[in-house]
């Protein structure tokens, strides 16, 4: 038998008094191998489900079965048996935790037969957790990409587990939402009930969630849908998935194992230039536009949140490194943005052109009186105060582009204030504070973006909004 740190023995001959187990055990019978192993790793929580198969002989009468997790992050309170098979002949009928024997428990098994029957043992244990890690390779010209996916296991649990089937709990489950269902009491009940009450109730709800297809019933990298009804409009029922990855892995404990997930090789990218300050900063950036579809090649599943790391094929045959991003969780058909930074050969200015005021009002001192100047029928002097103004501004958005290909910008800019945005461009609303405008600059060329801005202030401000109008 290979090595574990946790074992499971049949006892053949055990003392016992008075109900109480003994801890001097006669005649051991190890428990065959593992014959199959399931990990459901939930990161969020430092949580994994393990679902572990053996096959068991049984003799008629009473069968000790131990059950150890001496060295291991194992919750000894979450440990449970099951009978694959054979249920109807076989009985637990109690566990017993020795008090010599702190990290061990038995349990006591009956069986009307002489028979062998599978036998399913499962616990949550910390310390094992996955990343997302992808790899991206951009042709020479850039309209296509290779995709490649991968998910790093670690595990630091305290146990090996050889030959195991991996599953991902992607996304989030809110498990003291999910308690409270199962329970059927207030969330608020819920935190106020003993550690070991909660414990128990979590474990049962974790269970629910992330345990409803058999260990052999998925082949390859598969997305099952959640047990529990997705209802995303409500705050902190998130949507979540369960991966299944392709084959099974040996994963020894304090090793990290990175095990492919998908390979995308000719997947459509848009490169365009953008500048959105509250998303990147006050500086034009360039993005790989792309999506997780099927024109892509991807779009079977999710696409787990990781790193990105991004290279370009060179003209002499090698790959050109141009950055490393993180991404979060891509449902099937959201669009990927990977943030390449700034780039040295397109120069993006704001240039001021002209500051202007008119109309101007002011307030009479003695009373709630307002008075247009300019009309002819009041001239300011000491007796009234301005109330006021409209304050243009003309800029240039300047873009030079110094690089071997035509590109394409798009500007995002907010303005806070009762605002007029007046050009020529194809401007529209983002929202009710912002606009966009875009532009396509030649290879070596150079774009003059014009427009006003004019800002409605004090007596003149009606409401917080921008208006965008032709110029």
């Amino acid at each position: 038998m290979k090595n574990f740190r946790h074992t499971i023995v049949l006892l053949s001959v055990l003392l016992i008094c008075s109900g109480t187990l003994f801890g001097k055990n006669l005649d051991l019978s190890t428990v065959p191998d593992r014959d199959q192993v399931q990990l459901t790793i939930y990161n969020s929580e430092d949580l994994t489900l393990v679902r572990e198969t053996r096959v068991v002989s049984f003799k008629k009468g009473m069968n000790p079965l131990q059950f150890s997790w001496a060295n291991t992050l194992i919750d000894p309170t979450s440990v449970e048996l099951e009978f694959r098979d054979k249920a109807g002949q076989l009985q637990v009928l109690d566990t017993t935790f020795p008090h010599d024997k702190p990290q061990m428990l038995y349990w006591n098994v009956q069986s009307d037969s002489n028979t062998e029957a599978r036998i399913e043992i499962s616990y949550f244990t910390s310390g094992i957790s996955w990343a997302g890690d992808y790899v991206v390779i951009a042709n020479p010209g850039e309209t296509g990409l290779r995709m490649e996916g991968f998910v790093r296991v670690s595990n630091r649990s305290g146990e090996p587990y050889e030959n195991a089937q991996v599953r991902l709990v992607v996304g989030k489950i809110n498990l003291v939402e999910k308690i409270a269902e199962l329970a059927r009491m207030p969330v608020a009940k819920v935190k106020k009930m003993e550690k070991r009450e909660y414990k128990q109730l979590r474990h049962k709800a974790a269970r629910r969630a992330m345990a409803p297809a058999a260990m052999d019933a998925v082949a390859g990298m598969v997305m099952e849908e959640s047990a529990v009804p997705k209802q995303v409009e409500k705050e902190g029922l998130g949507e979540y998935f369960l991966y299944t990855i392709e084959g099974r892995e040996s994963i020894p404990n304090g090793w990290s194992k990175r095990l492919r997930s998908f390979d995308a090789a000719k997947v459509p990218v848009e490169v365009v230039y953008r500048y959105r300050r509250q998303e990147y900063g006050n500086s034009l950036v360039r993005l790989y536009l792309l999506r997780n579809d099927d024109k892509s090649g991807l779009g079977s599943t999710p696409i787990p949140n990781g790193k990105v790391q991004v290279f370009r094929q060179n003209d002499s045959n090698g790959l050109s490194y141009l950055a490393t991003r993180s991404i979060k969780y891509v449902p099937i058909g959201d669009r990927i943005e990977l943030n390449l930074g700034k780039d040295p050969e397109v120069v993006f200015e704001l240039i001021k052109e002209k500051v202007f005021r008119d109309n101007i009002w002011v307030r009479i001192k003695k009373g709630r009186v307002y008075k247009k100047v300019g009309d002819g029928s009041f001239i300011v002097d000491h007796k009234g105060t301005v109330a006021g103004w409209d304050e243009h501004q003309k800029f240039n958005q300047r873009i030079r582009n110094y690089t071997d290909q035509s590109i394409r910008v798009e500007v995002r800019r907010g303005y806070p204030g009762d605002v007029t945005f007046r050009s020529c461009l194809d401007a529209k609303s983002h929202d009710y504070r912002s606009v966009e405008f875009s532009a396509e600059v030649a290879a070596g060329g150079r774009a003059d973006l014009r427009h006003e801005v004019i800002t409605r202030n004090g007596y003149n401000a009606k409401q917080q909004r921008v208006k965008v109008v032709g110029g």
